[in-house]
């Protein structure tokens, strides 16, 4: 009798849990996933610059993205990034370059209709036909080829681009950037916080990963609409580390109803990982010093990779887990909601960092089972994967269609 009634208090229980906190293996197929984050471009780029075949990512590739792997992990749309390197500035080329990297993603789109779309807006997100189709939307990284010419704010806003990360790895004409020690303006220069106008007036999303704190607080204080971090992790795990976003810019990017979009590399998410890395490139750095070559980069690739491997032997990389990507998640939760945080994985722009079974964009489903297991529900899941970042581009929109 007594094991009667345990069983039926048993069945009780199970049914008194909501179905919606449930993990459900096929979640990651049936619910918008939106990276705005991944490096597919550049990789490309660089493939051609080396005279080698440009990888096919409408089947599958040794990257990081790919067609196939995306619709096994459940990946809908990607933000692809045009980046431009720091030196296009100074060389005059980036104008360029950004738009041979626009032209290059919409032939894949136009090679491939059966498997590519252009996603250009929230509406379009939102009608996604999921099975069997991924929407590749465009953000540009690096805000160097509008040359000094707000015109050219909304001229890429009509080649598609839907959001800007201001600056990259050095001091820009728009903006001080997180990696560099030399800060022109004190934050953003005279024409950056006309941009910022400029980018709310066209409706392109204000992305503030990489700028340098001052820059971080003046852009959100100037824009009239909600910013992004798009590719970002928190400084509270990596204490020192600029690039990422601390306690109190993660407060005032959410006051203003931002969101940041956490970065999967493992040197954005924990300190071992970001120690390892600085141990290694002092190694390089050494090694050159010894063999009288006046700077690092002035050593070969091969050189460079010989020395890494040579290293990596006897000092293994500490990867980060998935664990380590759910702990940003939940701080952002803890300090200003769930409304505030999405993914910018960064994948194919952080090398060989990625966390243990997250490793390229299969993979989200294992992110995802790791979300149910510490108590997120599928609405809490559904804001991560998509629904923050939407709010913020159709408040964007909105503002822009507005003016």
């Amino acid at each position: 009798m007594k094991s009667l009634k345990l069983i039926l208090l048993f069945s009780i229980l199970s049914c008194s849990q909501p179905k919606e906190d449930i993990y459900d293996a096929n979640f990651a197929q049936d619910i918008l996933v939106i990276d705005t984050h991944i490096d597919v471009p550049y990789r490309l780029w660089r493939q051609d610059l080396a005279g080698n075949q440009i990888e096919d990512i409408s089947s599958s590739t040794l990257g990081d993205f790919d067609y196939e792997r995306a619709v096994k992990g459940g990946l809908d749309i990607p933000f692809f990034s045009i980046y431009l390197p720091a030196e296009t500035e100074e060389l005059g080329t980036s104008f360029d370059m950004a738009n041979k990297l626009i032209d290059m993603m919409e032939d894949i789109v136009s090679q491939s209709p059966d498997k590519f779309y252009l996603v250009k807006s929230v509406k379009e997100a939102k009608t996604f036909p999921k099975k069997g189709f991924i929407g590749i939307a465009l953000g540009m990284e690096n805000g160097s080829p509008l040359q000094g010419d707000l015109s050219r704010v909304e001229y890429f806003y009509k080649r598609g681009i839907r959001y800007i990360t201001l600056t990259h790895s050095k001091s820009n004409h728009i903006s001080d950037s997180s990696y560099d020690d030399k800060i022109q303006w004190g934050g953003l220069s005279n024409f950056g916080k006309s941009v910022i106008k400029e980018m709310n007036k066209v409706g392109i999303i204000v992305d503030i990963s990489h700028v340098n704190d001052d820059a971080f607080f003046q852009a959100i204080e100037i824009s009239d609409v909600p910013v992004i971090a798009s590719h970002s992790s928190l400084r509270h795990f990596t204490p020192g580390f600029e690039r990422n976003v601390s306690d109190e810019m993660l407060i005032k990017l959410a006051e203003k109803g931002g969101v940041i979009q956490i970065n999967f590399g493992s040197d954005f998410l924990n300190q071992d990982s970001r120690e390892h890395s600085s141990k290694l490139r002092s190694n390089v750095i050494n090694f050159s010093k010894s063999q009288e070559i006046p700077q690092v980069d002035k050593l070969s690739e091969q050189e460079r990779l010989e020395l890494k491997e040579s290293y990596l032997k006897s000092n293994p990389y500490p990867y980060a887990s998935i664990d380590d990507v759910i702990d940003h998640i939940d701080r952002v939760v803890q300090l200003v909601g769930i409304n505030h945080v999405g993914l910018g994985s960064d994948f194919d722009g952080v090398g060989d960092t990625l966390p243990v079974n997250l490793k390229d964009v299969s993979m989200y489903p294992n992110l995802i089972k790791k979300l149910f297991q510490r108590g997120y529900s599928k609405s809490d899941i559904n804001k991560i994967l998509n629904d923050n970042f939407l709010r913020v581009w159709q408040e964007v929109e909105a503002y822009a269609e507005g003016k």
